[in-house]
């Protein structure tokens, strides 16, 4: 419970603190993005571990952090994920990621912008499987989503997403876990 509570208190700081800083668009960049969102899901290898994580995010112009040119559709998002196992051990996992979102223009649907991304972070879960060597863990990630503007200038969003766990054989023991989670979020 207090890792829900510290992850909780560190992604509201966060939040708060990028809120103050402008989101218009300066320079010729696409303007940044935040927002909050939700994961669910459950592990499918091995056995069923459910995972619930709560999300921030910041969504930036690829260019404005990759100083050479990139599609347009192109951003780069990091995010803080902190959560909680949901089956009965109520174990604490916290995670950094840094994630290529590329926006698929070509097949919207009405107002739904799908997208695809990918990325890379760094684990940390209170719990180990049989054979997981350590509790600090490579992160890799891909998903598919869209996202659906508001009038408000807001957005919704919508992806799945394939979620491993492993050490990268940084040690002899490196059972993995992979996962697939149910991603629902709100970009302002």
């Amino acid at each position: 419970m207090r890792y829900l509570l510290v992850t909780l208190l560190l992604l509201s700081g966060i939040l708060m603190t990028l809120s103050v800083q402008s989101v218009y668009a300066q320079d010729g960049y696409v303007p940044t993005r935040y927002g909050a969102g939700l994961l669910v899901g459950s592990s499918y290898d091995p056995g069923s571990i459910g995972l619930v994580l709560v999300q921030g995010q910041i969504v930036l112009d690829y260019d404005r952090v990759f100083w050479h040119t990139a599609p347009e559709a192109l951003r780069f998002k990091l995010e803080v994920n902190g959560g909680l196992t949901t089956d009965g051990n109520h174990r604490g996992l916290l995670s950094l990621n840094m994630l290529a979102l590329y926006y698929c223009d070509n097949f919207r649907v009405g107002s739904w912008l799908p997208y695809v991304e990918a990325g890379i972070g760094a684990i940390y879960t209170d719990f180990r499987v049989a054979g997981q060597g350590s509790r600090i863990n490579f992160n890799p990630q891909l998903g598919i989503g869209a996202e659906y503007p508001l009038s408000t200038g807001a957005a919704m969003s919508i992806g799945l997403r394939l979620h491993h766990l492993s050490n990268g054989d940084l040690l002899e023991d490196n059972r993995g876990v992979n996962s697939i989670l149910l991603q629902l979020g709100y970009l302002f």
